[in-house]
């Protein structure tokens, strides 16, 4: 099973965008994809792919409920489907994770008993038989570095880092090169980049500079996604993925755009051709 996280530091559409067009590429590969919104903003996959309808349903059963031992049926009920792709949608009380699973690890430590507030994910989705059943597994977290961020990286040990090739954009994917390593001291495990991503690339010659530094660093840059605003603002106004948008809401086909949804499946194909590992 292909399993790996994407996540920026500097958080924003273009994370949560590229999230949804990888899965959409992945079902175009004919592959069975199952996407984990972990992000609680209101602009998050979940709105894009319009499945965000219980998000402020207090009586829905949610993820996190899951998470620490609360639920109120089965996982496969969480399970929403958009465009071919199985999401299980953010809900607003994953605002509030740090404090539950933190509380429930306490009230195991108080019975003898052992419970990572850091391995609740991974641990709901084996149960659930998401390895068996699935082909590839995206989680979106949200931009901050906190529980939901570390359940996704303990669940699948690997990351896709989209960034704009600026100044600040270089300095955000140096930081998560950081994170990254910090991430695997405090919970101990190896994590890999199958990918570092620049999108909004206009070609302008301080961005060709960043590009080749991290590309010196070693950081594997398979493809560059260039400015595309109109397309990716027509993606949030339809609340669908780019394919989606060009197929059905362009009344003619536009060469440049077309490009980009090449790439999208280019970059699909290189991060699926990287090792898979067990989810």
């Amino acid at each position: 099973m292909l399993a790996y996280t994407v996540y920026s530091e500097a958080g924003g559409v273009g994370k949560t965008t590229l999230a949804a067009n990888l899965a959409k590429a992945e079902v175009r590969a004919g592959r069975d994809v199952l996407v984990i919104d972990l992000d609680t903003q209101e602009a998050s996959l979940s709105h894009l792919l319009d499945v965000a309808d219980r998000r402020n349903d207090s009586e829905a059963d949610s993820l996190l409920r899951h998470m620490i031992d609360r639920p109120r049926g089965p996982f496969e009920e969480l399970v929403r489907t958009s465009e071919g792709i199985d999401i299980v949608p953010a809900h607003n009380i994953l605002e509030y994770a740090s404090k539950h699973l933190r509380r429930r690890e306490e009230e195991a430590a108080d019975f003898g008993e052992t419970f990572n507030p850091n391995k609740q994910l991974l641990r709901v989705l084996r149960e659930a038989g998401v390895h068996e059943t699935y082909d590839t597994l995206i989680v979106d977290p949200p931009a901050t570095a906190d529980i939901k961020l570390h359940n996704a990286i303990h669940t699948t040990r690997h990351v896709v880092i989209p960034f704009e090739p600026s100044g600040k954009g270089y300095e955000s994917v140096q930081g998560l090169d950081q994170l990254v390593g910090g991430l695997e001291a405090n919970l101990d495990i190896e994590v890999g980049v199958l990918a570092v991503v620049p999108n909004r690339y206009k070609g302008m010659n301080d961005q060709d500079r960043f590009l080749e530094t991290l590309q010196e660093d070693g950081w594997d840059i398979p493809v560059t996604l260039r400015e595309r605003s109109s397309m990716l603002e027509g993606c949030w106004a339809e609340q669908c993925t780019a394919y989606r948008y060009v197929e059905e809401h362009r009344d003619r086909e536009r060469d440049h755009e077309l490009e980009t949804l090449e790439k999208l499946d280019e970059l699909a194909e290189h991060i699926r051709l990287q090792t898979e590992v067990p989810a």
